[in-house]
This record gives structure tokens, sequence and C-alpha cells, in this order.
């Protein structure tokens, strides 16, 4: 899972994602707030770490803009404010959770779990990631549409938890094959086109097929059906 921190302090940063990377998450690094602005709305992220008290653009401006943009990723604020005013006014334009400094390197990490698995319709029983009636087992790497299995094949399973943690986003080529090959792989872009097929075929095999929507020329969106 890929987490962008946005602090302009370099000692804290350094701290924050170090400690991050040691429980196995991704990182990406923002020195400011434009910089956090941009990168937060470029590529796709399962948590942003978000100091309030930033150069250029402030975090809470900078929260403000992305829910504008419809950008739902969770954010996590860390700030030396601890005033009640300030923790409903950061609530209020849209951050999911609050921490305060100085803070303890294992309440952070609790907190960022706490919210990873709130996001993407995360199931604490089994370690389900869900939506309707597709869910993924997180430990055994499987995935079942109303207890049916869907029998995935290594990558498969990956793209497949990657949509369903970024549900009702739209998802690019780019974005997945970053995430799942990486830009050093010796595969094009167009072997995602290839597993989306495998992963739309066994979807519809277990009546689940409209779950996948291609956006063409955009990308992917996996989505609970309209009834």
């Amino acid at each position: 899972m890929k987490i962008l921190v946005v602090e302009d302090d370099a000692t804290i940063r350094a701290i924050i994602c170090e400690a991050l990377q040691e429980d196995l998450y991704d990182t990406d690094e923002a020195v400011d707030g434009l910089d956090g602005l941009w990168k937060a709305g470029e590529a796709i992220y399962d948590l942003v770490v978000l100091d309030i008290m930033l150069p250029e653009l402030d975090g809470l401006s900078l929260v403000t803009e992305l829910r504008a943009k419809g950008v739902t990723t969770p954010v996590l604020l860390v700030t030396a404010k601890d005033s009640v005013t300030d923790r409903v006014r950061g609530l209020d334009v849209g951050a999911d959770d609050y921490l305060v400094k100085p803070f303890a390197v294992t309440e952070l990490l609790a907190r960022v779990r706490a919210l990873l698995r709130r996001n993407a319709g995360y199931s604490n029983e089994n370690n389900r990631l869900g939506c309707g009636r597709l869910l993924l087992y997180i430990d055994t790497l499987e995935g079942y549409v109303d207890g049916t299995p869907l029998n995935l094949r290594g990558k498969e399973y990956e793209v497949l938890e990657f949509l369903v943690r970024n549900q009702g986003r739209i998802v690019t080529r780019d974005q997945i094959f970053s995430r799942i090959w990486g830009f050093d792989s010796d595969s094009g872009e167009s072997v995602v086109d290839v597993y989306i097929h495998y992963i739309r075929k066994k979807l519809a095999q277990a009546g689940a097929d409209a779950y996948l929507v291609t956006k063409r020329g955009v990308g992917f969106i996996l989505r609970e059906p309209s009834s």
C-alpha cells in the first residue's frame, strides 16, 4: 500500500516515512502544500499523512482542494495544534483523523492501520476487502462472488485487489501498471488490458461482470452495480 507524507520538517518527515516503511508501506514525500496537492491529485494513494502548518499551501486548504476535486483518499492530519476548534475544523474540511505532535510512532501506525481498514470496505474478520457481492481474502489471496471462487492467479488477484481498494474511482492503465508491474518491468502497459480481460471473464462466470467497467480512453472503475 502506498502512503503520501506531506511534511516540511525534514526530521519529522524522515521519522514518519521510516516508521511506515518498516511496517512495509511504500511512501512518497512532499515538502510543501503545493507539491502535496499535485502529487495527491496525480497518483493514487491509499492514505495521505498531512501536516497542517505547511509553506505554499496549508494543510487545511490542501484537504479542501482535494475534496473539491473529488479525491476521496483518507487523510490523517498531523499537527502541533491541539485545541478542539482546530480538530473540528480539520475534520469539517474533509480530513479523516487527527494526530497531535509530539506523537508516539506506535499511535501513528495504529491510526494509519485504522484508516486503511475503514477505507475500501475492509473488514477485520478474516482480513477481507469487499465490494457488494465481491469479497477478497487478503491472507489467502482468494476472491469470491456470493461464495463462488474466482480462482484468481498471481497478478489477477493483485490487479483486482488494487481495483477493490480504489472502488468507485477511475484507475488508469498507467496507475495499474506502475503499482503492479513497476516501470522497470520488461512488460508493456498492454499487459494491463490482458489481465483486465482475464478478470472480467472470471467475474462474468460468477455473474458479476457488471462490477468492472471500462471508461474508454481513460481507464477502469470497479463498483457495485446499481440495483
